[in-house]
């Protein structure tokens, strides 16, 4: 299948990129996620992109957000620098592999498939409950694991322009015991080279508009100090079903806007 030719950049008023870009920065440092998760459908509502090009754009702005968000909780010490490392490597080829599916899977596809995305998230934010202050132990096995765990959150970060931390996050406290901060912590910075590498790859495709995704990416990196705070202020429980309520309210929204876009199709 050839890759689809993207739609020209419309304008878009700045301030709408600067309210989209603060409420993701500040999402971003309190839950780990790059923020994607709630940018996007708002670039889709708002500044009326199409999935496409509000997947990239959302995707380039997670880079300075993750950036900030993960020294925030570096400081605090709430980051496993070997685990990051792990994830990494699994997660900038996954990246380049989701971004290139960017150019060629039909929208329906990218639309229902991150309701669904959204939907396994948030049950699992509910069905798990996380444990403040878990250390993760880095055996062979468990270092494997965290490779697949990238390679899957990489391919998600370029397909539909998340960071990963939306899975990732979940994924280290449900399956590997880690603490809900460090997993948090953990998840922003291996965001950095994934969403980097989706980056250029959605850049060279024609899929970001620099100037856009900037106001979109300044604006989130503000907005990640006051994230990161209120991080450290709620209780485990009470980020979770904050998180799981979020994710379902964009889930609904995204419904919403496939089902509509099919019948007018």
């Amino acid at each position: 299948m050839r890759p689809a030719t993207p739609a020209p950049a419309r304008h878009v008023p700045w301030s709408t990129l600067a309210v989209v870009g603060a409420v993701g920065g500040l999402l971003s440092g309190a839950f780990g996620v790059g923020g994607g998760i709630i940018m996007v459908p708002l670039l889709l509502t708002f500044a009326h992109m199409d999935q496409r090009r509000a997947a990239a754009t959302s995707l380039a702005a997670i880079v300075p957000a993750s950036v900030t968000g993960g020294i925030g909780y570096l400081v605090r010490g709430e980051v496993d620098l070997a685990a990051a490392g792990v994830l990494a490597v699994g997660g900038v080829l996954g990246s380049y592999l989701g971004a290139r599916l960017l150019r060629r899977v039909p929208l329906v596809w990218l639309r229902w498939g991150f309701v669904a995305l959204l939907l396994v998230t948030a049950a699992r934010l509910l069905l798990v409950a996380p444990e403040r202050g878990a250390e993760l132990d880095l055996t062979v096995l468990v270092a494997l694991g965290l490779v697949a765990a990238g390679l899957f959150m990489g391919v998600a970060s370029g397909l539909f322009g998340i960071g990963g931390g939306v899975i990732l996050v979940p994924v280290l406290i449900a399956v590997f015991g880690v603490g809900d901060l460090v997993a948090k912590g953990t998840s922003l910075l291996v965001m950095l080279p994934t969403a980097t590498m989706g980056t250029v790859t959605n850049a060279r495709g024609g899929l970001v508009d620099i100037r856009q995704a900037a106001v979109v990416g300044l604006c989130a990196t503000a907005a990640s100090f006051a994230g990161v705070a209120l991080a450290f202020w709620m209780s485990p429980t009470l980020s979770s079903v904050l998180f799981a309520v979020l994710v379902l309210a964009s889930a609904a929204q995204l419904a919403v806007r496939a089902v509509k876009a099919q019948r007018k199709a």
